[in-house]
């Protein structure tokens, strides 16, 4: 097999030359023969023995002392190319996180320094090696560009920069790290059960997973056990990423440990279970978490979300809402009565709105109680009751017992089935502001959903006020995020008006950089609000569709969620593709 040479300024890809002699070894011992600086013989011998070892070529090179990982380093250079680094002077702090999958890295012993727009710049000691530019520029979908380093100098980047569970997972973390909350008679109780998970490597796994999640601005963590590997991805910024491969052994103590902090039955592992549980960082600060469990094929798969208090209290303008739709939400909310509903998929943050408007509404003077399953962020002054459906105490039995508790504000966490919508509505209906979401994927179509559960249309007329439907796109890097030329037919197929496409703006492109993750550095929201107008009672009470509740709020000025989403790019929040991935047209 011919060498394979890559150049840093060129993603051309050419043959080195070859003799019969030494076709049988690898790229990189015909490389050193061809420069001289290996015997052939030498090199035949080392390459069987990697083979019959089971070792990388590299590693039986260096470790025999037949080449210096300095010879090495500076024969690839020249033989290909490419620059030299010396990894000594790189802080593996300061190498961007999520460019490349730390299983790449330490399959193929690389790592990955920066990237600029389509190409990434990678550290290797071999770029002869023809199956990791392959696996690279699949996973990536860049093109690469090699940079040569030291062998040994680029294992302690790989070992440092990818420490997971996969590498001396009892050595990840220290022990500066408490939970909060541990059961004690539970504890006492299954005795057997929980020593089988004071696992000390499992329990700094598990601290790790936590803190680095939090310190990403990870919203949930995945851990999922298979037949044959385990892993734990992130999601940031609405996507999955994958960040440890832990061996598939740890898998049944890592799920008795997160139960027993979660105070879930750990005995039991044929039925989801739900949770919460705190981790104590240091004596002023405590980050909340809610635990799932699910029982699949293989093992009990676990996601756990992370509560941020203080999202709830970040005000109004923080979520995005632009002036109108700021003042349409703010005029609902003051009202002494009605229904506000906010609208979405899971992960689009209707938790984080229902409790910003909590909070503006929160004062001595109103009583304010909330129904959630379960309860996610904990806000002083609100009455506050997690639903528990096993023990009778379901959203419909919590609503009847608000009532009687004379409050002005209620908050259901979501409405699901007839009897809850009916409570809701009556309390609205009677003197009350109620707050709640559903499940729909605009504003117009939640009125025809509510319509399907069976409520009827004088009661859905009389009560709502308002509804805010909501979806979360990724806010662009301000640091990398360049102006793209988009063809003029391609913004009018998105959405775009003619009269929009005056030059006086442009819209942007996602770059990467190491302040970002490809691109992208947090979420912004984009949002439909339509109040409920006198016009739009008629449509109701007349059982008219979603389309036509959907044309008269236009008329009404009422953005829909493509035309907010593409207003977002006029801003250069966020780009067009973004858009299209989260929005309807």
């Amino acid at each position: 097999m011919a060498a394979v040479e890559t150049s840093p300024h060129s993603n051309t890809v050419t043959s080195a030359p070859s003799t019969d002699a030494s076709s049988a070894l690898p790229g990189l011992g015909r490389t050193l023969v061809m420069a001289g600086k290996l015997d052939q013989k030498i090199a035949e011998t080392l390459f069987a023995k990697s083979q019959a070892n089971r070792t990388s070529f590299i590693a039986e090179l260096t470790g025999s002392g037949a080449v210096s990982a300095a010879d090495l380093a500076h024969t690839m250079s020249v033989a290909f190319a490419a620059p030299l680094i010396d990894l000594s002077a790189v802080d593996p702090l300061r190498l961007p996180k999520g460019l490349l999958d730390s299983k790449i890295s330490q399959t193929f012993r690389v790592v990955a320094l920066a990237k600029r727009q389509n190409r990434l710049v990678v550290a290797t000691a071999d770029p002869a090696d023809s199956q990791a530019v392959e696996k690279i520029k699949f996973a990536t979908q860049l093109n690469i560009d090699w940079v040569i380093a030291e062998y040994d100098k680029l294992l302690k980047l790989v070992s440092v920069s990818t420490a997971s569970a996969t590498e001396s997972i009892d050595s990840i973390v220290g022990d500066d790290f408490e939970f909060d909350d541990l059961p004690t008679a539970e504890a006492a109780d299954a005795a057997s059960a929980t020593s089988e998970v004071d696992d000390a490597p499992v329990v700094k796994f598990l601290h790790k997973m936590l803190v680095d999640a939090f310190s990403m601005r990870a919203s949930d963590l995945h851990f999922e056990p298979y037949e044959h590997n385990y892993r734990v991805r992130f999601r940031i910024d609405g996507e999955l990423r994958e960040v440890a491969s832990p061996p598939v052994a740890i898998k049944d103590k890592l799920a008795s440990r997160i139960k027993v902090i979660s105070k879930m039955d750990i005995s039991e592992k044929r039925v989801p279970q739900d949770g919460k549980m705190k981790l104590k960082i240091d004596p002023d600060r405590v980050i909340d978490f809610r635990v799932s469990t699910l029982p699949t094929m293989f093992g009990e798969k676990i996601v756990i979300r992370i509560l941020d208090p203080s999202s709830a209290k970040l005000g109004i303008d923080a979520l995005g809402y632009e002036p109108v739709e700021k003042e349409r939400l703010l005029s609902a909310i003051n009202r002494p009565y009605g229904m506000i509903l906010v609208t979405g998929p899971t992960g689009s943050g209707k938790t984080v709105s229902l409790y910003t408007c909590l909070n503006l509404l929160n004062n001595p003077g109103v009583n304010i109680a909330t129904a959630e399953d379960p309860c996610e962020i904990t806000l002083p002054g609100v009455n506050q009751v997690s639903v528990n459906d096993k023990a009778g105490l379901t959203f419909a039995a919590a609503l009847k017992s608000f009532l009687r508790q004379d409050p002005d504000i209620i908050m259901v966490g979501e409405i699901r089935d007839i009897d809850t919508a009916d409570i809701a509505i009556k309390a609205a209906q009677t003197g009350h502001l109620v707050l709640s979401t559903l499940h729909t994927n605009d504003a117009p179509t939640t009125l025809t959903r509510m319509r399907n559960m069976g409520i009827a249309p004088f009661n859905i007329a009389s009560s709502v006020i308002l509804i805010t439907a909501q979806r979360l796109a990724r806010r662009l890097c301000p640091n990398c995020k360049k102006p793209v030329e988009i063809p003029a037919k391609a913004l009018l197929e998105a959405g775009f008006q003619p009269e929009e496409l005056d030059g006086s703006w442009k819209p942007y492109q996602p770059v990467g950089c190491s302040a970002c993750n490809n691109g992208y550095k947090g979420r912004v929201g984009i949002y439909q609000v339509m109040p409920i107008t006198e016009e739009i009672q008629r449509i109701i009470l007349r059982d008219g569709s979603a389309l036509e509740i959907a044309e008269q709020a236009k008329r009404e000025g009422v953005r829909s969620l493509r035309e907010a989403g593409l207003y977002k790019v006029k801003l250069g929040l966020t780009s067009v593709a973004e858009v299209l991935a989260v929005s309807n047209q």
